[in-house]
């Protein structure tokens, strides 16, 4: 099994992996692989930020998957990645006449009647866009784990209050599910509010914001979620060195890493997971397989 022996930080990454937790149990001395987070479900096998995709992540054995959320011309919540319907469903034949097809022009009802799936093959030509409340309902009934991620919030006034007013309906604020929801975006203010209407879930900010910015991130966020390119051993071990606002130091889930190789590398740097389109050959490049 693959170890992150980084003697200096070891304490750092296990009070993280802890609250997180991690896919295997830490050692003495060691630390175990980062947790492995399926990238809008395992979307390499299909179709992303499906109720399918989040199924196959399920069937392959991997607890945590990520989302991206944005919301309709009628308020409804829809877990969509793009803010145009375009790439990823068959609204250019459905509704030809009304490009550039952003998601907040659209209705849940004409959401609803687009294929989501024959894009990506045959075999999932009419699969939906699951809605927020469908999509966490899934998650709950395949035993998984969440990193949601509140996409576009400017174009969406309120949709942290929104997001969270539906996740406590859906019973995913209490005690029990604290530790499976991570709430995560690109957006600094959009994370900061998050905080401070639920001070209690963790969160994440999508980025590599600079090590003299830590101090003021580290006031409400627990992870910095970069791009793996972005970053090096000394960034990851800066990062740690920085306490949370839950007294623990805070994470790294690095973006988007698809091959061993890669897996390999950023592992070596530390972080504490890895986010990919193709969990099981992150997995088994940790696992030495």
């Amino acid at each position: 099994m693959y170890a992150r022996a980084v003697a200096a930080t070891a304490t750092a990454i296990m009070g993280t992996a802890g609250l997180l937790t991690p896919t295997s149990e830490a050692r003495a001395g060691e630390v175990g692989p980062p947790t492995v987070v399926a990238h809008r479900g395992a979307s390499a096998y299909a179709p992303e930020n499906t109720l399918a995709s989040i199924d196959e992540a399920a069937k392959m054995g991997f607890s945590w998957v990520e989302n991206d959320v944005q919301r309709t011309k009628d308020g409804e919540l829809v877990v969509i990645h793009d803010d145009s319907l375009q790439r990823t469903t068959n609204v250019e034949d459905v509704f030809p006449g009304r490009a550039p097809w952003k998601v907040k022009d659209f209705t849940a009802a004409e959401i609803a009647r687009l294929d989501a799936g024959g894009w990506f093959s045959p075999a999932y030509a009419g699969t939906r866009v699951p809605t927020l409340e469908q999509y966490m309902r899934r998650v709950e009934h395949n035993h998984e784990k969440l990193l949601l991620e509140v996409k576009n919030p400017e174009l969406y006034p309120g949709i942290e209050q929104q997001t969270l007013k539906l996740l406590g309906n859906e019973g995913w604020l209490d005690r029990q599910h604290l530790g499976r929801l991570i709430v995560q975006s690109f957006s600094a203010d959009s994370v900061r509010t998050v905080h401070e209407l639920r001070p209690a879930l963790t969160t994440a900010y999508l980025g590599r914001p600079s090590v003299a910015q830590l101090p003021q991130y580290a006031c409400f966020i627990d992870l910095i979620n970069p791009s793996y390119g972005s970053i090096s051993s000394g960034y990851v071990s800066a990062v740690h060195a920085f306490t949370g606002p839950h007294g623990r130091p805070l994470g790294v889930f690095a973006w988007t890493v698809d091959d061993a190789a890669t897996a390999w590398k950023v592992a070596g740097y530390g972080v504490d997971g890895l986010i990919t389109n193709k969990p099981d050959v992150v997995r088994a490049a940790l696992d030495g397989d």
